[in-house]
């Protein structure tokens, strides 16, 4: 079992820029898959950035560029660096995990709102 509390979403004018944290707790943190995902209202929620101890990291192309992901194993954190948002970064983001041997993502935070004006 993996427990993620996520943290840093706000309120940000355009070109702005955010820092989202995500606490992971309950197992090894080199043995889990950490990454972000966003959702707007009515559509389906989709992957932002993945990071793999074993994979590397992985990033969607809408963020590429802009926003940077960092794992700290000794903090067992993952924090998502955001610059350059544009309001169609508007969305809840959650932080998701996984055992390293999965494909499915099964571990979801409770999401935290980021807003973006223009």
């Amino acid at each position: 079992q993996v427990q993620l509390v996520e943290s840093g979403g706000g309120l940000v004018q355009a070109g702005g820029s955010l820092r989202l944290s995500c606490a992971a707790s309950g197992r090894t943190f080199s043995s889990i898959d950490l990454a972000w995902f966003r959702q707007v209202p009515g559509k389906e929620r989709e992957i932002v950035g993945r990071i793999s101890w074993a994979a590397g990291t992985y990033y969607a192309d809408f963020v590429k560029g802009r926003f940077t992901l960092s794992g700290d194993s000794s903090k067992n954190t993952v924090e998502l660096q955001m610059n350059s948002l544009k309001p169609e970064d508007t969305a809840i983001y959650y932080c998701s995990a996984r055992p390293a041997t999965m494909v499915a993502w099964i571990y979801w935070g409770q999401g935290t709102q980021v807003t973006v004006s223009s």
